[in-house]
């Protein structure tokens, strides 16, 4: 299944190299190489360069909730564990996305651990404009009235303990409170733009 838009990373193009670089500056030792006229080429943007190589680097899918006037939730592949002592997790968010103004205030966070099963669900976590909790997402409110969706592999709780800022993201760091990891089933991936099942 394809991704939205807003998840995807575009391929590397000639029209997104800078168009200059400062001599011995490490942006201008990135990507570059000699033309056979011994001509040095243009260096891809940086940010190009990132998004191309991370279009190469399989991810889990997570979907992070929150509650406030209303439930929000957005898809995310940028989950990670990050200590076991204390149980830390963390996961960016854009500033611009239609959720952070209540992961900004939110005291708790859910984290769920999609299904290769679960492709449209993620899709409609990601697409700008969609109700997220209207149906077929089927939710409940959870602990610390976190909304928690059903089915998904394995639901985190998590109190914030730190927004860092991150560019034009904020990385936001979490202490695991409860949460159920026996959904069971095989995690959905995020690989080349597109979600796709695991297979060994």
């Amino acid at each position: 299944m394809t991704a939205p838009t807003d998840l995807g990373t575009p391929p590397l193009t000639s029209s997104s190299a800078l168009a200059a670089q400062r001599p011995g500056s490490a942006a201008g030792l990135v990507g570059t190489q000699q033309s056979p006229a011994g001509v040095r080429a243009a260096s891809p943007a940086a940010d190009e360069l990132l998004k191309s190589a991370f279009r190469q680097h399989a991810a889990g899918v997570a979907v992070i909730t929150a509650q406030g006037e209303r439930p929000v939730g957005f898809t995310a592949t940028s989950l990670t564990s990050v200590a076991a002592d204390p149980p830390l997790i963390s996961f960016g968010v854009g500033t611009g996305s239609s959720s952070w103004p209540v992961v900004a205030e939110a005291e708790y966070v859910g984290v769920h651990i999609l299904g290769e099963h679960q492709q449209e669900l993620a899709a409609t976590f990601a697409r700008s404009g969609a109700d997220r909790f209207a149906l077929p997402t089927c939710w409940r409110t959870g602990p610390e009235g976190v909304p928690v969706l059903e089915g998904v592999v394995a639901w985190l709780v998590a109190r914030v303990v730190a927004r860092v800022p991150a560019g034009d993201h904020r990385l936001v760091i979490a202490e695991v409170v409860t949460g159920d990891p026996a959904g069971g089933g095989r995690p959905l991936l995020y690989h080349q733009g597109r979600f796709k099942a695991l297979r060994d």
